[in-house]
């Protein structure tokens, strides 16, 4: 069917590669490419000898022309980005430059400020319509999956969805007294920025986890979870009708926020740069090298899961609720590609993003959410490539 380039190759990366190789229908050839090229290489010799036919490359994801010259080479019908939120706009600069339709999993991030938020990729709306090529914005779990429920739950569930909370619930336990399950620095950023959540049209903001509800989440059970910004918020405001509030939670255990709580007393979450030993140093980046890598936490975490949303509205003039959601286990996941479960939930995603526009099964020049696109194809994938949904009708709601 076609040819995908995948820059990155940490967990995400590698959750995304096994499962291109499991659709070889569509993903005839992919090229593995990151600055580490020996991460690559190591990815190409896991994988070899199936029916995709695997490269790899060395690209710094930051430099616009190593980025063009490495898409002129290998001529991919599409490019995934699972690199750093940082790199979005040199990588869309790119693929504005080669006329290649463009995924991620994350919107764009300033490195000198927690920023979180789509003008930066939305800017380049009219470039990639005129350009004919699609750049799908959020293509992971969430964003990605709680943006393909919301649009499912309005065509096939409302007439109007007023209300959205996105609970996301991670009941895994790696053993460490802290790390983090995903990129530390993006993680640390996310959850040390301050909350926000969308009421009648306007944000409102709130304190770094100042606003804690308990939920009990099915097949894992009551747990605390915190009020943060969260990108899909943005987009889903606008493109689901109806919305008069959207907020997003998530789980934190109670040694992660003291250990948090304590490394941002002492500076250590900073991004900005201070001297040391005459050099420039950032000191979050320096946690980043010393906290353990989430691509190593796959053999030791157990547990399990769930990430869905609830949504409140009506249909056919009566009030309604729903609740769409996945439990994904941490073991299950390590046994079938290496990795746990919160690298699994995004990779996924990336891979039936990226299939989404290679089969032509959504092909809308311009810059989307995912949100904006027939949800029906990428819920079926789901259920087929190891994310199956469940739904309920009759949710404990969120006060």
């Amino acid at each position: 069917m076609g040819k995908a380039l995948i820059i990155g190759a940490g967990g995400v990366a590698s959750v995304c590669i096994h499962k291109c190789c499991q659709n070889p229908d569509v993903f005839e050839e992919i090229c593995i490419a990151s600055r580490t090229k020996s991460k690559c290489d190591a990815l190409k010799a896991k994988l070899d000898g199936g029916k995709t036919k695997i490269s790899t490359a060395q690209v710094n994801a930051d430099n616009v022309d190593e980025l063009i010259a490495l898409i002129n080479s290998f001529k991919p019908d599409v490019v995934v980005n699972l690199a750093l939120p940082y790199q979005d706009l040199t990588i869309m600069d790119a693929c504005l430059a080669t006329k290649v339709n463009y995924v991620d999993t994350a919107n764009y991030e300033p490195l000198d400020t927690a920023k979180f938020e789509y003008s930066w990729q939305w800017a380049y709306r009219e470039r990639f319509e005129k350009a004919g090529i699609t750049a799908l914005l959020g293509s992971g779990f969430d964003p990605g999956v709680t943006g393909v429920f919301s649009a499912y739950a309005m065509k096939h569930q409302f007439d109007e969805i007023n209300y959205i909370d996105i609970l996301d619930c991670n009941a895994g336990d790696h053993g460490y007294p802290f790390a983090t399950n995903f990129n530390p620095e993006i993680n640390i950023r996310e959850v040390s920025a301050k909350g926000s959540y969308i009421e009648d049209g306007k944000w409102v903001e709130t304190e770094p986890m100042e606003i804690k509800r308990v939920y009990n989440f099915p097949e894992i059970g009551p747990k605390d979870m915190y009020l943060l910004h969260h990108e899909e918020l943005e987009s889903l405001a606008l493109n689901i009708k109806g919305i008069k509030r959207i907020r997003f939670f998530m789980t934190f255990g109670q040694s992660y926020l003291t250990h948090l709580k304590c490394l941002e007393n002492v500076g250590m979450t900073s991004i900005e740069p201070i001297d040391f030993e005459g050099k420039k140093i950032v000191p979050l980046q320096f946690l980043k090298a010393v906290l353990p890598d989430p691509a190593s936490l796959g053999p030791r975490t157990v547990g399990k899961t769930n990430i869905g949303c609830i949504f409140i509205g009506k249909k056919d003039g009566k009030d309604k609720t729903y609740y769409l959601y996945n439990v994904c286990d941490h073991q299950e996941c390590y046994k079938e590609v290496g990795s746990q479960a919160i690298s699994y939930t995004t990779g996924v995603p990336a891979m039936i993003g990226a299939a989404m526009l290679l089969t032509g099964k959504w092909n809308k020049p311009g810059v989307h959410n995912i949100e904006e696109f027939d949800p029906d194809p990428f819920m079926d994938a789901l259920n087929k490539f190891g994310l199956p949904w469940k739904e309920s009708f009759d949710p404990e709601l969120v006060e």
